[in-house]
């Protein structure tokens, strides 16, 4: 009986040398991304006098929170709150309702000029903010709906249009156009099979085009500060008060900020996983 020949273990030896690379690199961006929300999340966490203290110390000694009881008190935190979840919700609802549609015509018919349409659609996001929102507060004030809440949705369903168009019809691409047809021979007409068959195997796709739209609409602060005045949204409304304002309120408005996107984010990202996992099922 022959022995088996020698086992080169140096290929064994690169790919676990890869891995711990790549899991290196994947920690230190992690990190890198994490370490202004921790230290933006401490400061606000910190008295007023402990953030005007030199040398300052990393961890603060004792938590506080009177830095983020003071910015929610201040004029407008609240109502501009409330506005920017109002936004956000509608914005998500109006963008879904308007590109799902879309999308799936782009992923099931084929039509002249079908590339140069979506190259066209993308192209709509290149435009700078000033260059919507200015001739929108024109519109707006013509139409008596500035300083509203449907005027800034309207703004950023158009920002968030042309990319849920183009997400929901890569989205609806990738399901496979026989099981629709295969829906019809069982007698579900078009919206019955699309309904029953395209949509469950879709939502995943479209709960990541929400976290998305949600957290353009959140964070938009430009467009919103031009189209509003006495009822802006929070970005809007902390932006107004920056200059003036001291460093806690700066550290509790950008806590105020990131916390409701990350919150969206992993309920979102949650459903996302079950959606997915009864969809593979």
């Amino acid at each position: 009986m022959s022995a088996l020949p020698p086992v080169d273990p140096r290929p064994l030896r690169r790919r676990r040398r890869r891995a711990a690379l790549a899991q290196t690199a994947c920690v230190l961006v992690t990190v890198f991304m994490a370490l202004p929300i921790v230290l933006v999340g401490l400061a606000a966490f910190s008295s007023p006098e402990a953030l005007d203290e030199f040398p300052k110390s990393l961890v603060p000694s004792h938590f506080s929170t009177a830095t983020l009881a003071a910015f929610f008190g201040g004029t407008g935190t609240i109502p501009a709150f409330g506005n920017s979840m109002l936004a956000g919700v509608y914005t998500v609802l109006a963008s879904l309702a308007l590109g799902g549609p879309a999308g799936y015509a782009l992923a099931r018919k084929a039509f002249r000029g079908r590339d140069a349409y979506q190259v066209f659609v993308l192209l709509v996001r290149a435009l700078p903010i000033v260059v919507l929102s200015v001739p929108l507060a024109t519109l707006f004030l013509r139409f008596g709906v500035y300083d509203t809440v449907f005027s800034v949705t309207l703004l950023h369903t158009a920002l968030a249009l042309p990319t849920t168009v183009l997400i929901t019809a890569s989205i609806f691409v990738s399901v496979p156009a026989d099981l629709e047809e295969a829906a019809k021979v069982f007698g579900c007409g078009r919206f019955e099979a699309v309904r029953r068959v395209v949509l469950p195997l879709a939502l995943p796709g479209l709960a990541a085009s929400s976290i998305f739209t949600f957290v353009l609409s959140w964070n938009e602060v430009l467009g919103a500060a031009v189209i509003t005045l006495g009822h802006r949204t929070l970005p809007a409304q902390v932006l107004a008060a920056l200059a003036e304002a001291p460093q806690s309120y700066r550290f509790a408005g950008g806590f105020a900020l990131v916390v409701p996107a990350l919150l969206f984010i992993l309920v979102m990202r949650r459903y996302l996983v079950n959606m997915w996992g009864t969809t593979l099922r």
